[in-house]
């Protein structure tokens, strides 16, 4: 018997990944999806033939309820939210109301359908925030600096409740920042990579950021949606950090985009305060031992490869005209 998931945010970036990984693996994949009057399906164009859309929102228990009574999934991933930080700060209300809110939806959804469905709730290292600790595990202390941060920590902590309350397999990926090609262009991995491509390609001379001095542990999406699968895998429920345990600077991320075009990025990138988080997460990194040693999971693509392989696309896309 085909084993049956449903992803929220199969739209996005970790979501399209996710679903060729389950596909590959010979499941039934349903993508739960907001009614949009402008669909946003470029990442997933070339699966809606093997893929079901149904319609659904984190924001309303009841369409969640009914999916998962018609679908009657085997796993459930749960990666919808409001997931660009600097925008948390602007609507810090919807963050939480996706993001914290909308986590526990899903949760009771499940348990009142059937509670021995699989749920892999998507945590972040932007909980971390102000770090207590270097590198971060599963047991180092959060301190969010964003309301998105804020919000995630909520996420994550019902999800542990509703595991320990209702013995239901819930499990949390902390991920620390994964990019690919697929990344939307408010990341700074994308607004650097897209930003050398044009000017490569002579459709710009300069490229706005904010603080180069920000640290970040980056990897690749493929990779990271390998690690969400095989925590639902598992015999036991837990969490696990998700990092590649390495740490560059922007600035770092700057000189590797620019150097892989054949560019100086000392001619063409300006600061700009305008870029600046009103709190800033000064250092990510993550320990993954746990994830190494239990799950047996290690990342694939390295630093340098991402950044070459973003670069590339964005320059092969922007000479399409796309």
């Amino acid at each position: 018997m085909k084993k049956r998931a449903i992803i929220t945010g199969i739209t996005g970036q970790d979501g399209s990944y996710l679903a060729e990984l389950l596909l590959e693996q010979g499941y039934d994949v349903t993508g739960v999806i907001r009614r949009s009057s402008a669909p946003n399906f470029w990442r997933i164009q070339h699966l809606l033939d093997r893929i079901t859309l149904r319609p659904g929102d984190l924001l309303d228990q009841l369409s969640l309820t009914k999916i998962i009574q018609e679908v009657r999934p085997h796993e459930f991933y749960n990666l919808a939210a409001m997931s660009f930080v600097p925008a948390s700060w602007d609507q810090p209300m919807l963050t939480g109301e996706f993001n914290s809110q909308g986590v526990t939806r899903v949760l009771e959804a499940v348990r009142q359908v059937d509670p021995s469905i699989r749920i892999y709730q998507a945590s972040s290292s932007e909980m971390y925030g102000r770090v207590r600790e270097v590198p971060q595990t599963e047991l180092t202390p959060f301190y969010p600096r964003s309301p998105y941060g804020v919000s995630k920590v909520f996420g994550h902590y019902i999800t542990v409740n509703y595991r320990e309350s209702y013995n239901m397999f819930a499990v949390s990926g902390i991920l620390f920042n994964h990019e690919s090609p697929r990344r939307g262009l408010e990341f700074v991995t994308k607004k650097v990579t897209d930003g050398v491509a044009r000017i490569k390609l002579g459709l710009a001379d300069t490229l706005a950021l904010g603080n180069l001095d920000a640290k970040r542990d980056w990897g690749f999406a493929g990779d990271y949606v390998r690690a969400m699968w095989l925590m639902l895998q598992q015999d036991q429920p837990d969490d696990y950090v998700i990092a590649t345990g390495v740490t560059h600077t922007v600035q770092q991320l700057v000189q590797e985009a620019f150097g892989h075009a054949g560019l100086d990025w000392q001619k063409h990138v300006k600061t700009d305060p305008a870029f600046l988080r009103p709190a800033e997460v000064d250092l990510l990194i993550g320990d993954a031992s746990k994830a190494r040693t239990a799950l047996g999971w290690e990342p694939k693509v390295d630093f340098r490869q991402l950044v070459a392989m973003m670069v590339d696309a964005d320059v092969a896309r922007l000479s399409q005209g796309r």
